[in-house]
């Protein structure tokens, strides 16, 4: 049986019509390759893995890790770069994708493969230290907490969890150096942060922060398949009616960088208002950021076009105005 389906440079393993193998997230990023629409290469492990986890024990297929090494194999030729490489890295993101659309259910990890082997390259290869770090620190807080605690069975409960005990840290630093925004840090103080996180990681959860990227790798697709039966995916699936037995894919993609700066930036895009359904093209972005930072509420999106400003954002740039480039081609 295949495990693991390859997209990328516009070719694909699968289809739009795979969904129920590829969930929703994997049939439609390999569909939008064969409609070559430029999508970073990648792949995804499907609903059969997470079906196999759940009745052997939580234990991958034999032949699972042999398929993905495959796979990454064919990612870095497309992506020109290689994951765990000391001068050229491939960071990749680990994201769920059940066959029915669950938002926010379920977990994420971004940023994978950076290490002390590979801060050093990817910041000759941008040089742009400070962007290196502040991805590093993301991965670190992400990972301590949807791999290292949650899919790992710690429960140290809503107010000693390690994101939690983290982001104090990053809040007592900032109130200490003066800064109002994650965005004023400079990389010599994400680099501080994230020893003081890792020391943190050791002390709370009595193990290191991983420091190999297949290791981070194949512990963030775990962690996406325990999320599967994680309380918040459960209650959902109860009041939307979705069979526990459909299991959820895991597409593992390049990264690509919104937080690299004020000319670089990341947002969500959909056809039409998803509050109301009126026939708009309809977004929110934010520069110098990644994909987390648009949905965790600690800065205010801007809206993606000027015809859906509201009273709130009729005063933030759209997209449309200060990157019209960029939205010609979204558009």
């Amino acid at each position: 049986m295949k495990y693991v389906y390859l997209f990328g440079n516009g070719t694909a393993d699968g289809t739009a019509k795979m969904k129920n193998l590829l969930g929703g997230k994997g049939a439609n990023l390999a569909e939008m390759n064969l409609l070559g629409i430029p999508v970073p290469a990648g792949f995804t492990i499907t609903t059969e893995v997470c079906k196999h986890y759940y009745n052997n024990n939580c234990e991958f297929p034999n032949n699972l890790n042999s398929e993905i090494e495959n796979a990454i194999n064919q990612t870095e030729k497309i992506m020109n770069a290689r994951f765990g490489d000391s001068s050229n890295p491939l960071l990749m993101s680990v994201r769920s994708g059940a066959r029915q659309s669950m938002p926010g259910m379920m977990e994420t990890v971004l940023n994978v493969g950076l290490t002390s082997k590979t801060i050093p390259g990817l910041i000759n290869k941008t040089n742009n230290p400070r962007f290196v770090y502040d991805a590093y620190r993301r991965l670190i807080m992400m990972y301590a907490d949807v791999v290292m605690e949650k899919a790992s069975g710690f429960e140290l409960g809503e107010n000693s969890g390690i994101r939690h005990k983290l982001e104090n840290i990053l809040t007592n630093y900032k109130k200490e150096n003066d800064y109002a925004n994650d965005t004023d840090l400079n990389e010599n103080d994400w680099e501080t942060l994230s020893e003081n996180f890792k020391k943190t990681i050791k002390a709370t959860l009595g193990s290191n922060f991983p420091d190999d990227p297949m290791e981070q790798l194949l512990g963030g697709v775990k962690a996406v398949f325990q999320s599967w039966n994680g309380e918040r995916a459960i209650n959902y699936r109860r009041i939307e009616n979705i069979p526990d037995e459909w299991g959820t894919a895991v597409s593992v993609q390049t990264m690509v960088f919104g937080n690299m700066g004020s000319n670089s930036a990341t947002g969500v895009a959909f056809t039409r208002n998803p509050a109301n359904g009126e026939n708009k093209f309809f977004g929110e972005w934010l520069t110098n950021a990644q994909g987390e930072d648009v949905v965790a509420g600690l800065r205010t999106p801007n809206p993606l076009n000027e015809d859906t400003k509201t009273e709130e954002t009729q005063n933030l740039p759209s997209l449309q105005s200060s990157m019209p480039d960029i939205y010609k081609n979204l558009f």
